[in-house]
């Protein structure tokens, strides 16, 4: 059911853009404290009171830093105030020393130079590696008891560290990190033991999510035959975006080739040579057009299959699938004015349609569910999901989602919340896998001063380490072993059978 969408007079809708600026103190205030309590989400908030979720966010951030400096030490006390004594002991100095390693990312001579400098303690670099080993030790214990059951959604992917590949898998929701090995080879035997391993604690996802390679995916097919491995979206936006970006850069060249040819003419018709030049400016000027045609065409395409086949709101499977393998088609028959850049990107398309689509075919199902739950016409579930591909304070906003009001009733409410669940659960890349391979990165001094072996306390720490910020609110302050088994746990040094220091209240 296509949605109609009209234009509102301005008169009808302006008393929505009044309402942030005619709130006094007390309203903002008590609109801070409603979004920080989370009783609701901020969508329905911002409807209710008729305004947009970036006003709440601003008046949430202004509630918590007026709480944090409340609660802060004043600024005004003298800087040399006791603020704590701190029994030293060779226990506090261990946790210090794999805090540093691992909080501050300081390297074995910087944490010898901090305890020298802070505490005129003198320690060994050899002493240092045998306190981060013994961490290994209780770190490879912890994992190894580990209980995978609440995995969902799984992420994978591959990383090189010192030329050989490190085999990740990380739960999207709750970016806990289950595989984390250094292997010598990536094929599909290598990645088949170690996903029949992790089943031994329970492992059993749904689904998982990678790129295409593919001793990752037959790896998978051979040891979990039953769980469907969808495609990642960023990898192909990034290819055909890189390739409309190569053929953008190539037209200016063609441009700025034809450009030197007419100045050359212009040089030569005054000695009377322009007959030299003609021909060669007569294909240039063809190529130029070519170039940019060709340009143009691929950018449209690109913006295509970014807007209407990969988006989060869009057409059915059927209606993706035939804007898919139209792009595939023109593509393909753009390829020989490129073969080299077009026809790989064409391949890589052509091959991983149903994998890449995978997301839609769920969140199609998820719809379906829906209205037979509410026992409404799909085309109404399907009208409201819809509206949340459109900014929220667009004009175009207003009047579909007023019809649809007086359509549902009181029924409105409960079928846009399903369907927001249904997005926020909906995965189209591996961005959690990714994200934590970039964190790897900044601890590859770890593996020069003990080894492979490090991995194992880096996936324990990152795994137990709380989240100090997070775009979902239900992350922040937890870590991803809280969130993934819904239990409080013990600060991770304290995992490690470290005692830290607790100042007296």
């Amino acid at each position: 059911m296509a949605t109609t969408i009209i234009g509102i007079p301005a008169s009808s809708v302006k008393s929505n853009f009044s309402a942030a600026a005619g709130m006094d103190p007390s309203q903002r205030l008590d609109l801070a404290l409603q979004g920080l309590a989370g009783l609701e989400t901020l969508r329905d908030l911002a409807r209710s009171n008729s305004v947009s979720r970036k006003f709440i966010y601003a008046q949430m951030d202004k509630a918590l830093n007026a709480l944090e400096s409340t609660f802060t030490d004043s600024e005004n006390d003298p800087p040399d105030a006791l603020l704590f004594s701190l029994a030293v002991t060779k226990s506090w100095i261990r946790s210090l020393v794999v805090s540093l390693a691992l909080s501050a990312h300081a390297p074995f001579r910087g944490i010898a130079e901090v305890l020298g400098d802070l505490f005129s303690y003198r320690i060994s670099i050899g002493t240092i590696h045998n306190i981060l080993h013994e961490a290994v030790v209780a770190a490879r214990a912890a994992n190894a008891g580990e209980n995978l059951s609440g995995v969902r959604v799984g992420a994978h992917d591959e990383i090189f560290q010192g030329g050989k590949p490190v085999l990740t898998g990380v739960e999207v929701f709750s970016h806990y990190c289950y595989l984390l090995s250094l292997q010598e080879h990536r094929d599909a035997e290598t990645w088949a033991i170690l996903l029949l391993d992790l089943q031994t604690k329970g492992l059993n996802p749904d689904r998982t999510i990678a790129d295409f390679g593919r001793g990752l995916r037959a790896g998978q097919a051979e040891a979990w035959p039953g769980v469907p491995c969808d495609g990642d979206t960023f990898h192909a936006l990034r290819e055909l975006g890189q390739l409309a970006v190569y053929l953008e850069n190539r037209a200016f060249g063609v441009i700025s080739t034809r450009d030197k040819l007419e100045r050359q003419m212009e040089r030569s018709k005054k000695k009377a040579r322009g007959n030299s030049l003609s021909r060669k400016l007569g294909s240039a000027r063809v190529a130029e057009e070519n170039a940019l045609l060709l340009a143009d065409d691929i950018a449209l395409l690109a913006t295509w299959f970014r807007e209407d086949v990969l988006a989060l709101v869009g057409p059915d499977l059927k209606g993706r699938m035939e804007i898919y393998d139209f792009i595939v088609s023109e593509l393909k028959q753009r390829e020989p004015q490129a073969p080299h850049r077009l026809g790989p990107v064409r391949r890589l398309l052509e091959n991983q349609r149903d994998n890449l689509l995978a997301f839609v075919a769920r969140i199609d199902k998820g719809l379906e569910e829906i209205a037979r739950s509410f026992q409404i016409d799909l085309g109404i579930v399907r009208a409201v999901y819809e509206l949340h591909g459109l900014v929220q304070d667009n004009l175009r906003l207003y009047q579909p989602e007023a019809e649809l009001r007086k359509i549902l009733r009181h029924a409105f409410y409960p079928v846009d919340r399903a369907i927001e669940t249904l997005l926020k659960e909906t995965v189209r890349a591996s961005s959690a896998v990714e994200n934590f391979n970039s964190r790897l990165r900044d601890y590859f001094f770890l593996r020069q001063n003990i080894g492979p072996d490090y991995l194992e306390l880096l996936r324990f720490y990152l795994n137990r380490h709380r989240f100090q910020r997070s775009e979902r609110p239900e992350r922040r302050g937890r870590s991803p072993a809280e969130i993934l088994t819904g239990k409080p746990l013990p600060h991770w040094l304290e995992q490690l059978g470290f005692e830290r220091h607790r100042p007296a209240a």
